[in-house]
């Protein structure tokens, strides 16, 4: 089976861009490649939505095509080997995310979590409710429920081996704890200018 490469083709004329693209700033980063880093980040952030709502993968394809980002993220394959950029998956690639894919992933995250607004506040509301009555956060229903479908995909797509995944494998608390600390930055992206921050947070090493 051929393998479907992440870099463009060359052509005689560069193609143009997708419009959307330009919301989001550019930076001058070396070979115009991500740090490993902000690719993990970005494929954590869409397993965190793939979590909240079942058919979430298939809703953030139609978004491809609705957001005129198809000529980056053409189909599921491409879809997955663009996540499978992130280096605690089982699949790693050992590729890297030009600018412009990064670009396309993190709008195209930021656009699918707008409508999620009010069950991501909820979730978090609820969080805060368990919380301050000393209860564990899987008492709540809709939390237990979001959790346990994040743990599971966890668990499924990231690679034991590497040490920070084998940290979260070894301790649900942890686990939970990043599930959540997702949904908080979900939230943010769905603010004012808050895809753009969080844009620039992930080059300036302070996530959100």
């Amino acid at each position: 089976m051929t393998s479907t490469s992440l870099t463009p083709e060359s052509t005689t004329s560069a193609p143009e861009k997708p419009v959307i693209l330009s919301v989001l700033p550019d930076f001058p980063i070396a070979s115009q490649q991500c740090a490993l880093h902000l690719q993990q980040h970005i494929d954590l952030m869409l397993l965190a939505l793939e979590s909240l709502e079942v058919g979430t993968g298939e809703a953030l394809l139609a978004l491809c095509k609705e957001l005129g980002l198809d000529k980056i993220v053409k189909n599921r394959i491409i879809f997955w080997r663009l996540r499978c950029t992130n280096p605690w998956r089982i699949s790693y690639t050992l590729d890297r995310l030009t600018l412009d894919q990064a670009k396309a992933l993190v709008i195209i995250a930021s656009y699918r979590a707008k409508p999620l607004a009010i069950s991501i506040r909820q979730l978090l509301l609820a969080r805060q409710q368990m919380e301050s009555k000393g209860l564990p956060v899987d008492n709540n229903f809709l939390l237990s429920e979001y959790l346990e479908r994040f743990r599971s995909n966890f668990r499924s797509r990231m690679n034991p081996r590497r040490a920070k995944v084998s940290v979260y494998l070894a301790d649900e608390n942890a686990l939970n704890e990043l599930a959540l600390s997702l949904l908080d930055r979900l939230l943010f992206c769905t603010g004012t200018t808050g895809m753009q921050r969080f844009w620039i947070s992930l080059f300036d090493g302070e996530i959100v």
